[in-house]
């Protein structure tokens, strides 16, 4: 039995059919058939351009668009049958519009190449699932921002180093991750403009010499710029390399809040209460309300960050122009954007969802000398040099460690035998909620600040 097999993509100089195991090796259908739709949506820009330029007859575009569109539907409903035999995706629809209306369906490719071709598919896709995960990103955040009226009243410790440092509003906390994910949305927004560019019209790398109108096809497919050099065009993946950084930076902000909160749900912090419908239980501890949720966000964001490194390496030796190479960059691209876009709509209700566990919490806001920076600030004003207010502030912290207590149950002679100006009122700034409320500065904890703060995201998110 022959191993070779005829390929519509092979032209008349081969002497022989393909051997069947490259023909298993090179397709990409399997994976790349999720383009089939702005394959399909970029052939009947491709198609009405060439009936504007009088390279195809006003009727010849037209049953090509409504014979694509059946083509859609088919594939819409499950009903489209797909062959390694054809590759990909791409020639898939073209084959299937050719055994529709023979040659004038074979009049398509005309002055494009599957190079163009696939970069503009796959430009279309990826706009579309930034403007999904921008969209998920407004909803997280809407969610974080949404929780402040509940834990308007809540203090939490903040750390650094995992320690404690500082008292902190839970509204702090809430604003900071939008904050991030704010500029996520940027980064997202920045990476669309040189994602929405056109590159077909570059042909297989040259450019072509049917009089083509790549500006009205840009115009038809919703593209901002039209990209200048084909040469250029044919190897670029810059915009798959931008966009999976985004994403990789949008699943580190993820995973940062997932391992914030798997602390706190732990006994040892007990901050917080998750949704049990975002909870998993254990096989053989009937007790366990696993965080399964925040961990697999935690470890998806691998999967992310493997993704970029992939697409990085793959274009990393790659001469102009175009190489096959290039296909392999679909199966990361498609993989990281599924990822993030799971992480974020299962992160907003569960965000929503969880409630803070204010009575544990207060039970122990005051430990760890949360008021430390607050009373040396305090010194500061009082005219004593910043280093001399924190060593004074060190030493008291420790002889209040001594003796067990908190730095506001300390004696007042504690306090004058550093210094004769600390009197009865250095306990105006002890206290977790003392230390809060002597915050001033623009950003910080400050409830004045954190509730203009509130209302200004309230605003920008269409909540108030």
């Amino acid at each position: 039995m022959s191993n070779t097999v005829a390929s519509p993509s092979r032209s008349g100089v081969f002497d022989s059919a393909a051997d069947k195991r490259v023909e298993q090796f090179t397709e990409s259908v399997s994976f790349d058939q999720r383009l089939y739709a702005h394959d399909i949506q970029g052939s009947i820009a491709h198609a009405n351009m060439l009936a504007d330029v009088g390279v195809l007859t006003g009727d010849e575009a037209a049953s090509i668009e409504a014979t694509l569109l059946e083509i859609k539907q088919t594939i819409d409903d499950g009903e489209f049958a797909t062959s390694i035999s054809l590759e990909d995706i791409h020639m898939h629809i073209e084959q299937e519009l050719i055994d529709k209306l023979g040659d004038v369906g074979r009049k398509l490719h005309t002055g494009r190449s599957r190079n163009d071709q696939v970069s503009t598919d796959l430009r279309l896709w990826l706009r579309d699932a930034l403007d999904h995960i921008d969209q998920a990103l407004s909803s997280l955040q809407k969610s974080f921002v949404g929780r402040c009226a509940q834990d308007a009243d809540t203090i939490l410790p903040a750390y650094t180093h995992l320690q404690r440092a500082q008292p902190v509003l839970a509204n702090h906390y809430w604003l900071a991750y939008t904050e991030k994910f704010q500029r996520d949305r940027e980064r997202i927004a920045d990476c669309r403009k040189r994602v929405n560019t056109l590159s077909l019209g570059a042909a297989a790398l040259a450019g072509t010499s049917i009089p083509i109108d790549r500006e009205n096809v840009a115009k038809r497919l919703g593209f901002e710029l039209v990209a200048a050099n084909s040469i250029d065009i044919s190897s670029d993946r810059d915009f798959v390399l931008e966009a999976a950084f985004a994403l990789s930076v949008i699943s580190t902000h993820l995973s940062t809040w997932a391992e914030e909160w798997i602390l706190w749900k732990t006994v040892e912090f007990d901050f917080i209460d998750l949704p049990h419908e975002f909870c998993t239980g254990s096989s053989i501890m009937p007790q366990k309300v696993n965080p399964d949720v925040l961990e697999l966000i935690r470890g998806k964001t691998a999967r992310s960050i493997g993704n970029l490194q992939t697409l990085l390496v793959l274009v990393k030796g790659l001469p102009l122009a175009y190489n096959r190479d290039l296909q392999e960059d679909k199966p990361a691209l498609f993989d990281i954007v599924d990822t993030v876009i799971a992480c974020l709509e299962i992160a907003a209700p569960l965000v929503a969802g969880a409630t803070l566990k204010t009575q544990s919490i207060n039970a122990r806001i005051e430990e760890g000398y949360l008021d430390a920076t607050s009373l040396m600030e305090y010194l500061i004003q009082l005219g004593i040099p910043q280093r001399s207010a924190h060593h004074m502030v060190g030493s008291l912290v420790g002889e209040a460690a001594k003796r067990g207590v908190q730095l506001a149950e300390l004696p007042i002679e504690e306090f004058a035998k550093l210094d004769p100006k600390l009197d009865d009122n250095v306990l105006g700034v002890l206290g977790v909620k003392n230390a809060v409320g002597a915050f001033k500065s623009y950003g910080s904890t400050a409830p004045e600040q954190v509730k203009a703060q509130i209302e200004q995201w309230k605003s920008r998110l269409g909540l108030s």
